[in-house]
């Protein structure tokens, strides 16, 4: 014990060993042992290295299947201690079900907050759906501001709802633009603060390429990526309050379901993952130009997948931040390639009534942990173990 209690007793050591719990929901656990423990967990710096270490895992993924509720679909196979994870995320579905059923449609992921739209006789409802603490309700969104201004002409070019990691909050920002009388574009960003649409930029772009409604949006590093015209990307730059529009890189054009954009975290710029014939190539805009980050041939990984649907193309669903995993369609299957380990395997398969394109939304462990509050109270804290337990499944 006495050898024990000297391990422990050393900052550094303990440091290593928390380092090594691999898993949030076991650095949780070890972190209501005492409140030095608890300290060491929830430092900013011990955080930072934990995250480089044990990135944030991909756990499954929600699919929209046209008109019916959204299903949550696993990524097998995970460790034991992520089951009671894996759980919530699958029975927690039940939030979005009403009576009488209504088309409802998953927008965004991010963090364990689902946004939704539900759509019935008296009108549409954004609302967003907390994974890990589903009895919470859901948090309606107050309805969109409309813009009122004789310059506008009625009708939006382009509108789209986008979630912000803001240190360890999530909040949401409304983006919306309409043509003026004169032939320009007025750009609206709005941000949501104590349940009201404030506006936060307004923008003029002389004469812009059209956006692509269809196509993915990013926010990265403070910048706003819109896929625009044949080969564009409309930059809005929400420190500068200013706008720039960049070309693909040469020879690129949008097509079906060719290329997508992927939000950065370490460095300023944005991902782009482009797949024709068999190769899918990324490439980083660094705010300067475009740098080729990685090419994989995947003729070969499809082949051993002794894909039925040879000849058909392959398209791309989702992609992962930082250009992590891509999801990718081919006839009825779908398959998740992960960047690094260089590996592809089927995680999907159209059942027979599914007649319309079934998006992804990745689900990602929760980042950062939320540590409890310990205090000189032994039957809150025997609570708050309790509580941590039953979020670990043990």
């Amino acid at each position: 014990m006495a050898a024990i209690s000297k391990v422990l007793d050393d900052d550094d050591l303990l440091s290593e060993i928390l380092l090594r719990t691999v898993f949030t929901t076991t650095l949780l656990n070890s972190a209501l042992v005492c409140t030095r423990w608890l300290a060491h967990a929830s430092d900013r710096a011990f955080l930072h290295r934990f995250r480089e270490i044990h990135p944030p895992r991909l756990l499954g993924f929600y699919i929209n299947k046209g008109q019916n509720t959204p299903h949550f679909i696993p990524i097998l196979p995970q460790p034991r201690e992520l089951t009671a994870v894996i759980r919530r995320a699958t029975s927690s579905l039940g939030t979005y079900q009403r009576v009488p059923s209504v088309p409802t449609y998953i927008l965004d992921c991010r963090n364990g907050n689902v946004l939704i739209r539900q759509h019935d006789k008296i009108g549409t409802t954004f609302a967003v759906h907390n994974v890990v603490c589903p009895e919470r309700g859901m948090d309606i969104l107050p309805p969109f501001p409309r813009p009122q201004s004789p310059y506008l002409f009625d009708g939006t070019a382009y509108s789209r709802i986008m979630s912000k990691e803001e240190g360890d909050a999530l909040s949401y920002l409304y983006v919306l633009m309409h043509q003026t009388t004169d032939g320009k574009h007025r750009v609206y960003i709005y941000i949501l603060k104590h349940g009201i649409w404030r506006m936060n930029h307004s923008l003029i772009i002389q004469q812009p390429p059209r956006p692509w409604s269809v196509l993915k949006s990013v926010l990265s590093n403070n910048k706003i990526y819109v896929p625009a015209g044949w080969s564009n990307i409309i930059v809005l730059d929400l420190a500068a309050s200013s706008f720039s529009i960049i070309e693909l890189p040469e020879g690129m054009e949008y097509g079906e379901r060719n290329t997508i954009l992927s939000q950065v975290d370490d460095v300023a710029g944005v991902y782009l993952i482009h797949v024709k014939n068999f190769q899918l190539r990324i490439w980083l805009h660094n705010g300067y130009t475009w740098l080729l980050m990685d090419t994989i041939y995947l003729r070969e990984m499809c082949a051993d997948l002794s894909m039925a649907d040879g000849n058909a193309s392959l398209l791309i669903n989702q992609a992962g931040d930082n250009a992590e995993f891509v999801f990718l369609d081919m006839g009825r299957c779908t398959f998740l390639l992960d960047i690094k380990r260089r590996t592809m395997h089927k995680v999907y398969e159209k059942e027979d009534g599914d007649k319309f394109f079934c998006e992804i939304h990745p689900l990602m462990m929760i980042w950062p942990p939320v540590f409890p509050a310990l205090k000189d109270d032994p039957t809150r804290n025997a609570m708050l173990r309790l509580k941590i337990k039953d979020m670990d499944g043990h």
